[in-house]
């Protein structure tokens, strides 16, 4: 599935919600995604813009588990969008089980 990021061009991801949660490393998102952008540094410190190329929009973004002052640390992460198939996308290009336990 292709797909580009906030990296390559403007995403309009206004409205989005969550959708689903997964579990990864900040290296496995950079590396999947690019280098993500700021969060607000309140409720988020990074956040990731993905548009699929059938048009689904994804973020991906830590909510309030600041565990460290860098998101390096953090592990668990929220997925937003439109609709559930923006988790699927997140969860294909991952190769991760969309069935993953959250804690």
């Amino acid at each position: 599935m292709k797909y580009v990021t906030h990296n390559d061009t403007h995403i309009e991801t206004n409205h989005s919600c969550f959708q689903d949660a997964i579990m990864a490393s900040y290296r496995d998102l950079v590396t999947a995604f690019g280098k993500p952008r700021p969060g607000d540094g309140e409720k988020t410190d990074v956040e990731w813009e993905i548009k699929f190329e059938d048009g689904t929009i994804a973020t991906i973004y830590n909510w309030k588990n600041r565990n460290d002052l860098i998101s390096k640390d953090i592990i668990k992460w929220n997925i937003g969008g439109f609709k559930e198939r923006a988790a699927e996308l997140v969860h294909d290009v991952l190769k991760f089980d969309k069935n993953l336990e959250v804690f």
